[in-house]
């Protein structure tokens, strides 16, 4: 199949799939769009909003539209590890002794819901840290795969309300995006009224199995992309690190440690996916301008003075592509 014929197949079935979503949820088209491409980049993907938004409605919309194995794992101040991954019981072998035996925990499953995941303490929450990078689980001395594929698609409330905690910077850094999950306007929440409070009841059917998400990931890996765009994604990486020679003024003011080789990664993989989204087989300067608000804001550490100034991540990402964007047009007019 040729490279066009391949990206036209993939936004058909993208078009198909947020439309099967859109029959239970109601606005939120960007967020909606970053939980996508973040699935078919093999990534994962944090959501952020006060709570009845859908947030958790979504994850299950989700699942239910691709026929995948669905778990639900609800974080709270007493969860364990061992509540999230599995542990080894004891049990009576047929000959009368003894034994271990392994019970896996919600982890195992193709789409993990990890609801209020900033509600668990940070033991609990490390314990997603390998499933998550590594697609594996460690109890006990041994390691056990994950099904694939496997999507992390965790909520968490504005860590301002009380009986939170801050997700670690190494967890963090392990989401591709980070969404933000805002109020509906005063249509959208008449439409969602009527669906919720009437008797006929949205239903949403499967419309992708699980190997056609992997092929998808593969067609998304095989997109090329030109040296000078990657050159421009991994300099919008560098330019978030204050002192280097890329960094913005708001970045040298505001910003404590920017962000990591994983937002690179994210930057390249999502700007392939809009690009297949736009019917290219190839990676644009606003292919990966696109993705760079939500692959970044969770990855921005502010220092002091950035926290005291109510300094936003978003304007500092802005302010680095702006930056950017001066020095390659002349540079593309030559």
């Amino acid at each position: 199949m040729e490279a066009t014929e391949r990206a036209e197949r993939f936004r058909s079935d993208f078009e198909v799939l947020r439309a099967e979503i859109a029959k239970m949820i109601v606005g939120l088209e960007e967020v909606v769009q970053g939980v996508l491409a973040c699935l078919l980049a093999d990534g994962h993907a944090l959501l952020e909003g006060v709570p009845g938004l859908g947030k958790t409605l979504l994850v299950r919309t989700l699942a239910q539209c691709v026929d995948l194995k669905f778990s639900r794992i609800q974080f709270t101040p007493d969860l364990m590890p061992a509540d999230v991954v599995g542990t080894n019981i004891i049990v009576e072998s047929p000959g009368g002794g003894k034994e271990f035996r392994f019970q896996a925990g919600p982890v195992f499953a193709n789409i993990i819901l990890a609801d209020e995941i900033n509600r668990a303490t940070p033991k609990t929450q490390s314990a997603m840290l390998e499933a998550m990078q590594e697609h594996s689980v460690t109890v006990a001395g041994t390691m056990r795969k994950l099904q694939e594929p496997f999507f992390v698609l965790a909520t968490q409330n504005p860590i301002e309300m009380e009986g939170t905690y801050p997700l670690p910077e190494a967890q963090l850094d392990r989401f591709m995006f980070k969404l933000l999950v805002g109020y509906p306007s005063l249509e959208q929440l008449g439409v969602i009224m009527d669906r919720t409070t009437g008797a006929a009841i949205p239903q949403v059917s499967p419309v992708l199995d699980s190997a056609r998400v992997l092929e998808m990931r593969q067609v998304v890996r095989e997109v090329p992309i030109a040296p000078h765009v990657r050159e421009y994604a991994l300099n919008i990486v560098l330019a978030t690190h204050p002192g280097s020679p890329a960094a913005t003024e708001m970045t040298n003011r505001f910003v404590r440690y920017g962000a990591s080789p994983r937002a690179a990664q994210a930057l390249i993989l999502a700007g392939k996916v809009f690009a297949l989204l736009d019917g290219r087989f190839n990676v644009s300067f606003d292919d990966v301008r696109k993705a760079a608000p939500a692959a970044l804001r969770h990855r921005i550490l502010l220092n002091f003075e950035g926290q005291a100034e109510g300094a936003s991540t978003d304007a500092i990402t802005a302010g680095i592509l702006e930056q950017l964007a001066s020095k390659i047009q002349p540079a593309l007019e030559v």
